[in-house]
């Protein structure tokens, strides 16, 4: 299909232009005209993009993009990514903010998908645009329980603070590097945040305040919503998606 077409319709459907975002987000780098293959993946990497040359893609398609708050310059390890797309004729588009909130195939309505909650509503501000999902348990679970399932859904290692009851209801969600949203915990008598990166500026304050913690990592927690959007297009349009998993451990 069309390099455009497929751009307008991810940029439609994400809402790219509506979300103020430090990253630059949507296409970044344009290569060949016509898309029979895309990448996806978290991470705009140079290990990233001489995978997916490997497998002849010709667009990739990742949370974490290359250009962010404004380019300024082209040398060193941003020229060798830059120019390996450009070698092989590969687009880069990049999906930041918009992946994390989107309401059907974000980051964090995966996640609540992942742990079955019900009532999912919006959560966790972040420059004035909640970025997250809160959701309750209609029968409550143990963090025990609930790091279990992320364990084994998300194939990572997950650590969990018990601070407060044992038994939960409410969760707030925010992926990634969500702890500057943890107040909101506080403000919705949440039982139990997730986010991917550990806080240690949050430790002391979800301790006092009697709030469970999971930290399930920032990757883990962030290709959920490549991978949902690579289905999406799988189903309307005829190219085809692969996933190239490269974990950071973090």
């Amino acid at each position: 299909m069309e390099l455009y077409e497929l751009v307008k319709y991810m940029d439609d459907y994400l809402k790219i232009n509506e979300i103020e975002d430090v990253s630059a987000n949507g296409l970044q780098i344009e290569g060949k005209k016509e898309v029979e293959k895309i990448c996806l993946g978290v991470d705009g990497s140079l290990e990233m993009f001489k995978e997916a040359s490997k497998i002849n893609a010709d667009l990739i398609l990742v949370h974490h993009g290359l250009i962010w708050g404004g380019l300024k310059n082209i040398r060193g390890l941003m020229k060798e990514r830059i120019f390996t797309l450009f070698e092989n004729g590969i687009s880069l588009y990049a999906a930041h903010l918009p992946l994390d909130m989107h309401p059907e195939i974000g980051n964090n309505i995966e996640l609540i998908k992942i742990l079955n909650l019900s009532n999912p509503e919006p959560f966790g501000a972040y420059h004035g645009l909640k970025i997250g999902f809160k959701g309750q348990y209609e029968s409550p679970k143990t963090v025990k329980e609930i790091s279990s399932i992320l364990e084994k859904s998300l194939s990572t290692k997950i650590e969990s603070f018990q601070f407060g009851m044992n038994k939960i209801k409410s969760v707030g969600i925010v992926s990634g590097g969500g702890g500057s949203t943890f107040e909101d915990c506080i403000k919705e008598k949440i039982d139990l945040f997730i986010t991917g990166e550990p806080s240690h500026s949050i430790y002391h304050i979800a301790k006092e305040a009697g709030i469970n913690l999971i930290f399930a990592g920032h990757y883990a927690t962030e290709k959920l919503g490549v991978m949902a959007l690579g289905k999406k297009i799988e189903e309307k349009f005829s190219v085809k998606t692969e996933f190239i998993d490269i974990p950071t451990g973090l």
